[in-house]
């Protein structure tokens, strides 16, 4: 029976590898939500003073340039307490909540003790973030890429053995990163030491080569 030549053709191997990278990002966007929480007895007086300190809170961030702003959040909750297994009425709590957005991100503690000290006494967290995540990222996959290759050519010369160095398969192992946030709770004081530090932005793929 005839056989081709090809039948005998022997199978490639395949070396499997991973790459990875990292780039840093500086933030260049600022996320901040804080308002204003009040109580009292009466629902009514509670949201009044709760509207009052809101409005000293917009009128100092309107006066700094910051237009940006939206309510995140409005809540009014019942405060109850437990006494001799009776359930007591304590009043009320009215939370107000602003979603700030602002691109001086050096300005952000000045931000906040500005509205601290307007009346603001909620900083629920803020999220500092880089507006062009995905450039930075393609910039790790491409070195995660290049991580892999020289793995591959390392490997393949240390074995003697020859290699094909673009790769037959690759595998992104990795998602663009969500933006960084740190939480901070209001605080007495002016000149609030706060850090965007860097953001680190990794990459990882898996990397097949033929031998």
């Amino acid at each position: 029976m005839y056989r081709s030549s090809s039948d005998h053709k022997p199978q490639a191997n395949i070396m499997t590898l991973t790459g990875s990278a990292h780039v840093n990002a500086t933030p260049d966007m600022v996320l901040i939500r804080m308002g204003v929480q009040t109580m009292g007895e009466n629902l009514t007086e509670a949201q009044e003073e709760n509207a009052r300190l809101s409005q000293n809170v917009l009128q100092t961030l309107n006066q700094m340039g910051i237009t940006n702003t939206q309510t995140f959040q409005y809540v009014i909750d019942k405060i109850y307490e437990w006494e001799n297994g009776i359930r007591m009425d304590r009043g009320y709590t009215v939370r107000n909540i602003f979603e700030i957005r602002i691109s001086n991100v050096e300005a952000t503690g000045a931000v906040i003790d500005a509205a601290v000290g307007s009346g603001a006494n909620l900083v629920e967290f803020i999220s500092f973030e880089v507006s062009n995540t995905a450039t930075y990222y393609r910039q790790a996959l491409n070195l995660a890429i290049r991580d892999g290759i020289q793995k591959a050519k390392s490997i393949s010369s240390n074995l003697g053995i020859p290699f094909n160095a673009i790769p037959i398969r690759i595998t992104e192992n990795s998602t663009i990163p969500l933006p960084f946030s740190q939480m901070f709770t209001a605080r007495e004081g002016f000149n609030t030491p706060i850090e965007a530090g860097e953001k680190r932005i990794d990459a990882l793929v898996t990397l097949e080569f033929k031998y």
